[in-house]
């Protein structure tokens, strides 16, 4: 269906040309409103009529005239309709329909991808400042982040998936005075302990460590301990080593390894944040005001102008983070996209307006912002927020160990960014349909049962006879297998991972309907030889769109009261 639906593209692009040649229009296809309609629309005539001053179903009637002369039409399209005032609804002979399954089959685990191309693409996110444990909100950002950078790269695309923190400034200072305390035999709730400090149990854990002079070791950094209670900077070096360690340990609970690791001090280190700031100042866009320094970002659509250099000398936090990206623009990246928190909404105007102020040729609008709302933990009906090991709230390690990374990572991308999320444990653990991620992953393992059953070779599925493919269960099956690489390259382009979630359900749906109305294994051998490729096709697409998400394609599952 992919070829045929290229080659009806082309023909509608000789058809444009025919009937409006001084009005250059890109072809394009619509999905039809209604079903019934039809498998493909055109409603280019409505675009057309005013400019033209003709009546748009006449011009539908121009352009039916046409494209029905093309030799694609005529060979892929079963029949042309105008409907309303102009609409032009195409449906398709089964044949196109069918084809998807030889070229799903053909691409294998490369369907739906995109050729490779030069962009290169820098997406930030988790970026979690090593205090203590990653929680539920840095889970729902390692989830969209992930799966952001596997859309990307779908698409053909260079990426690369970076990680930035803090390694200094006031909260590194409060954990290192904090795991002092703690070394010194305070805990919280004495007298002596400051109310600033971090109450969870990792911090305890922290100085146990650090008085055991053990080493540790993180993707970025390792250092070992001198267990000498007053050593304030090895403490701190050694907190901040052993916290990383243990981010990547949450990390990789989650499956997700980052390409580079980012030191908000290499930018202070490097003389990067002076360059930034002397750039704008040059470019007249501060003033001096009550001993501080201001940036004059209303020029650049925020609500107020914002504070540079402090009257105490110190940058505000947005001075780095316009130096960081003045780093990712002159390293060379077509595209740079943050996943963030919505609490980070306010901070987008003075960023890229300090960028505009750099007089370096950054594009407008640099860099991408994806935002995301936080997540709601219940279990047994109530909202959980206490983890034990962090204090104060749910970590991803929880959420992992309490579920399955496949449940986190699913339920995180299920539902739009800027959404609030409810995430329920006693739902993912269910095996149920009520439960997303089972309910995909069930369609994959049914039909693995199926094949496995049949006993025939997959690998020969490829030149099977696929005309007999037309019940409709098959049909829309087909429909929507044809339906995944234009899915992932809109998602992409919109950076809306959880289109590719809601496609699965849908994907799954129409499988799990085709099994309950049709028999697979039938004493036809052509019939069942085409059912077989259409399973296995539905199987590949599945697998390669879980993947897409991070999430695994079990072979066998039980499904509650049923031991399919």
């Amino acid at each position: 269906m992919i070829h045929a639906t290229q080659a009806l593209l082309e023909a509608l692009g000789v058809a444009l040309r025919a009937i409006a040649p001084e009005t250059p229009l890109t072809p394009a296809f619509e999905a039809p409103k209604q079903a019934s309609h039809g498998d493909l629309a055109v409603t280019v005539a409505m675009q057309l009529a005013r400019g033209l001053k003709k009546n748009p179903r006449e011009l539908a009637t121009q352009l039916v005239e046409v494209l029905s002369a093309q030799p694609a039409v005529q060979q892929w399209v079963d029949a042309i309709e105008i409907a309303g005032p102009g609409f032009v609804n195409l449906r398709l002979k089964p044949a196109a329909k069918q084809a998807v399954v030889a070229e799903v089959l053909q691409a294998g685990a490369a369907f739906g991808r995109q050729a490779p191309t030069t962009r290169r693409v820098l997406v930030e996110f988790v970026s979690a400042n090593p205090t203590g444990p990653l929680h539920v909100g840095h889970a729902r950002q390692a989830a969209l982040g992930d799966a952001v950078c596997s859309l990307l790269a779908t698409q053909g695309h260079q990426i690369t998936r970076e990680f930035y923190y803090n390694d200094a400034g006031v909260q590194i200072a409060t954990l290192a005075n904090s795991t002092q305390m703690r070394l010194k035999g305070f805990k919280p709730g004495d007298a002596e302990w400051p109310e600033s400090a971090y109450n969870g149990d990792y911090i305890q854990d922290i100085a146990d460590a650090f008085l055991r002079q053990e080493t540790v070791k993180a993707d970025d950094r390792e250092f070992t301990a001198s267990a000498d209670v007053n050593d304030l900077e090895g403490i701190r070096q050694f907190a901040v080593a052993y916290l990383r360690h243990e981010q990547d340990l949450d990390l990789q609970a989650f499956g997700l390894k980052f390409d580079n690791y980012f030191l908000e001090s290499s930018v202070y280190a490097g003389g990067q944040l002076e360059k930034a700031v002397e750039r704008i100042v040059a470019s007249g866009k501060t003033y001096e005001e009550g001993g501080a320094l201001w940036f004059k970002s209303t020029d650049y659509g925020d609500d107020k102008d914002r504070v540079m250099r402090k009257q105490d000398g110190g940058f505000t936090y947005f001075v780095p983070d316009v130096a960081y990206h003045v780093n990712k623009f002159e390293r060379g990246y077509t595209q740079c996209i943050n996943i963030q928190g919505t609490d980070h909404h306010g901070t987008i105007a003075r960023v890229r307006g300090g960028l505009q102020a750099q007089g370096l040729g950054i594009p407008q609008g640099f860099p991408d912002y994806v935002l995301h709302k936080m997540v709601t933990v219940m279990r047994g009906g109530e909202e959980v927020k206490i983890s034990k090991r962090a204090g104060s709230y749910v970590t991803l390690r929880d959420l992992v160990d309490w579920t399955s990374r496949d449940a986190v990572r699913f339920f995180l991308i299920s539902r739009k960014a800027d959404t609030e999320f409810v995430f329920d444990i006693d739902l993912a653990l269910k095996s149920t349909d009520e439960n997303p991620v089972f309910y995909v992953q069930y369609a994959h393992a049914r039909i693995c049962s199926v094949l496995k059953n049949w006993g025939g070779a997959v690998q020969a599925l490829g030149s099977a006879d696929l005309s007999g493919l037309t019940a409709p269960t098959e049909m829309a099956l087909m429909s929507k297998l044809a339906d995944y690489p234009k899915m992932l390259t809109l998602a992409a382009q919109d950076l809306t991972p959880h289109d590719v979630a809601f496609y699965l359900r849908d994907l799954a749906g129409a499988f799990h309907s085709y099994y309950a109305a049709e028999r697979f294994i039938v004493d036809d051998p052509s019939l069942c030889q085409a059912r077989m490729a259409l399973l296995a096709a539905t199987r590949q697409v599945i697998a390669n769109a879980l993947g897409v998400l991070g999430v695994s394609a079990p072979e066998s599952m039980a499904r509650e009261g049923n031991t399919e």
